[in-house]
């Protein structure tokens, strides 16, 4: 049974920064919207700085003023489906608690690890964190202090979620949307205690015009990315600074101006800082290859690594989480052990040591497999027939 017309109504609670989980709700909201017999609203949060953003925090375990927030929308805008993205931490997970009490049917996007761990990216201090996936209580992920190392941050945010887990307010989303094959087997394993079956991998989706799909290859690397630990700049530079390998690298973050400090007189390596859109996709085309050094787990494949597939661009990845799910060696891209320097300098040489017929072919499949993984109309007709599946159950 297919529901004919449909009202979603889109929940979110926006960063304090624009961030990837932003662009993902505004671009499934728009496209979601197009669709003939879907009647879209949005319900937004944003997360304050200074002391209201301390205030929000406080209240993010049973945040009563999100809960007649969403009551009111829920009033006006009656709809079929909630969806969910991101509720921390001026919104809070009472929200689900109201829709299911209101008895409409809830289907949430993880965009990352923050239902297993504080920390949200299973990372901390240069390494995977990973003690609270089984654990019932996370209490080494308190004593690390892994969210901003902050202790009382870390602590709400831990009992926050574990008193929701207590009573059931996970197990209330009919649906829950992950963004790789792996996200889903690591989360329906954890101790958080959700039926497997109300996973489902939904990627995100990415449009790349035609034009934008002529390759114009010069000799130099690309690194396009936030400027973190996770990354894996660091061990990027580390692995590159003795080398002839020409690098370009893309993004900003916490770690810019060691990055600055590290490439200084190293005539082979430039810092380019943070770009539009448009100007990433040039780099994209004009690059030798995409290299993306990330040590933690990322939540499904990072966008430049779909946006480079679908340009033709070779990639060059870490093996490690959702990442290895798309990057396969000698089939879509080269693959090294993330956190190693001197694998990293081995796969580009496997790279240039290829013909060019050889990068064409493995470019061609890796094309090929994230459109048909990740264009728009197939992620779209994948969300709308998760919204029929969850509506149809709970009438």
């Amino acid at each position: 049974m297919t529901i004919s017309y449909m009202r979603v109504l889109f929940v979110h609670n926006y960063y304090q920064d624009l961030g990837g989980e932003d662009v993902v709700f505004h671009q499934e909201m728009n496209a979601m919207s197009e669709i003939a017999g879907y009647e879209v609203f949005s319900l937004t949060f944003r997360n304050e700085k200074g002391w209201k953003g301390l205030w929000q925090f406080g209240w993010s375990p049973w945040n009563i003023f999100a809960k007649k927030k969403l009551r009111a929308a829920i009033r006006r805008y009656k709809p079929d489906v909630i969806h969910f993205h991101n509720t921390q931490y001026a919104c809070g997970p009472i929200v689900i608690r109201t829709a299911k009490k209101a008895g409409i049917p809830i289907v949430m996007s993880l965009h990352n690890f923050r239902l297993l761990c504080p920390s949200a990216t299973l990372f901390y201090r240069g390494k995977l964190f990973t003690d609270s996936v089984h654990a019932e209580f996370p209490w080494k992920a308190i004593y690390h202090r892994v969210l901003d190392r902050s202790f009382a941050k870390t602590a709400l945010t831990a009992i926050s979620y574990w008193i929701h887990r207590r009573i059931g307010t996970w197990n209330m989303v009919d649906r829950y949307l992950v963004l790789a094959e792996f996200s889903k087997q690591l989360i329906s394993n954890s101790s958080l205690n959700v039926a497997p079956q109300k996973f489902v991998v939904k990627p995100n989706f990415v449009e790349i015009r035609a034009a934008e799909m002529l390759p114009k290859r010069q000799n130099h690397y690309l690194y396009v990315g936030r400027l973190s630990d996770e990354k894996g700049i660091l061990e990027l530079l580390e692995a590159l600074k003795d080398t002839s390998y020409s690098l370009r690298i893309v993004g900003s973050g916490p770690l810019e101006n060691q990055v600055q400090e590290i490439i200084k007189n190293k005539t082979h390596l430039s810092y380019i800082g943070a770009l539009p859109k448009d100007a990433v996709y040039e780099e994209l085309l004009q690059c030798k290859a995409l290299i993306v050094p990330s040590v933690c787990y990322e939540g499904g494949t990072p966008l430049t690594i779909i946006e480079g597939m679908m340009m033709h661009t070779p990639i060059i990845a870490s093996h490690i989480g959702a990442i290895a799910d798309a990057v396969i060696e000698g089939e879509t891209g080269y693959c090294f052990e993330p956190t190693s320097p001197e694998a990293i300098v081995q796969a580009i040489q496997r790279f240039e040591m290829d013909s060019t017929a050889t990068h064409f072919d493995i470019t061609t499949r890796a094309a090929a497999q994230a459109q048909l993984v990740h264009s728009k109309k197939h992620i779209m007709a994948l969300l709308q027939h998760e919204y029929d599946r969850v509506c149809t159950r709970n009438t």
